[in-house]
């Protein structure tokens, strides 16, 4: 495993100079990036060699993707092209939004080989329960199911109204709400044949109190987007999926990709861990009071995220997020992250809604 870790290293290293020369050349780079060295008064091309190197810019700041008009991210080699323009949560303000081109389709179609066809048969139908509107997602999913020959149908959700009408203690519309959602998926289930199922933890519990999951032709679920505690794995694995049907959790978001997971073995007592689909993003997890100073293996600490594409480079984000910091597991020769949850999980309360 050490001579497979070095290899992704020196990997990552040559990646990371590409997207370095690309973003801040100004025959490709984008208006802000140019600018930015421009103010900073250093040129990254010659100062970042390795990922050790990262450090030397400050932490992403999410203003940048609220307050600034999306072309100042367009490069300039992709000038001229119509973008796609992805939204993050937004549930208080203006969203974050990044735009892009094919990223979501590298990530996913790289995605697609880590599935099982005995769980998500190809040349088959899926259904996507979750956040559609300006979310990468729902491009995102229908290309997975595309790529393996399958065709998708969506029930729609919004996870914006959902966080506030609980923030407004409205628990009898959040209810309403989400049953509304489940009901339109079971009706779906019952009159069509499908075999992979992307939704939340929390809709999937609730769809599998109303629909015999296994006998309505699922065979694989995809899910994300929340807090799973080990029991709560657990739950979903034995209980909810009655250990036939194949459990796929990630940790994905729309300035990352997606985050695949491993899979669960007993020595593990249903804690998952992801893996960042490097060189393209790397998560780190850090001390939040020392963001330079990465945590122990075993250790809670908050999620760093760069991404390092020629469509959007992002360095030291800290995500709203903590994990456990987990060593290297093939097939992945790089840190993973644990048992994901919001930052601050256990100090305060915190609104997640359907997720």
């Amino acid at each position: 495993m050490d001579s497979l870790i070095q290899t992704a290293a020196k990997q990552l290293d040559t990646h990371l100079q590409e997207i370095i020369q690309w973003h801040f050349s100004p025959e490709t780079g984008c208006p802000f990036w140019l600018n930015w060295a421009r103010q900073a008064g250093w040129d990254p091309r010659d100062e970042i060699k390795t990922f050790s190197d990262i450090g030397k810019f400050p932490h992403f700041q999410d203003e940048w993707l609220r307050d600034l008009q999306p072309d100042v991210w367009v490069p300039a080699q992709y000038k001229g092209r119509p973008f796609n323009i992805f939204e993050t949560g937004g549930t208080t303000g203006m969203p974050k939004q990044r735009i892009g081109w094919d990223d979501y389709k590298t990530d996913y179609s790289e995605f697609s080989e880590k599935l099982s066809d005995e769980h998500f048969p190809r040349n088959h139908y899926w259904l996507m329960m979750g956040p559609t509107g300006p979310r990468r997602l729902r491009l995102a999913i229908e290309h997975l199911a595309n790529v393996r020959g399958s065709s998708c149908y969506f029930i729609d959700l919004d996870p914006r109204w959902v966080k506030k009408v609980i923030s407004n203690k409205q628990f009898d519309q959040a209810r309403a709400y989400m049953e509304h959602v489940v009901d339109q998926a079971a009706t779906i289930l019952k009159h069509r044949k499908v075999s992979g199922l992307f939704t939340t933890p929390k809709l999937l519990e609730a769809l599998a109190e109303k629909v015999n999951l296994w006998d309505a032709g699922i065979r694989g679920v995809f899910c994300g987007g929340t807090t799973m505690a080990p029991q709560y794995v657990r739950f979903i694995v034995e209980e909810v999926l009655e250990g036939r049907i194949g459990f796929y959790p990630t940790y994905g978001n729309t300035l990352m990709g997606l985050a695949a997971s491993v899979p669960l073995r007993p020595e593990d007592k249903f804690s998952i861990t992801y893996y960042a689909p490097q060189p393209r993003a790397v998560l780190r997890v850090v001390d939040p009071n020392n963001t330079s100073q990465l945590k122990n293996y075993g250790e809670w600490g908050r999620v760093e995220l760069t991404t390092l594409t020629k469509e959007f480079f992002m360095p030291r984000f800290l995500e709203r997020d903590e994990a456990i910091r987990r060593e290297p597991r093939a097939p992945y020769a790089w840190d993973g992250v644990a048992e994901v949850r919001p930052f601050g999980a256990m100090e305060k309360n915190i609104v997640e809604g359907v997720y």
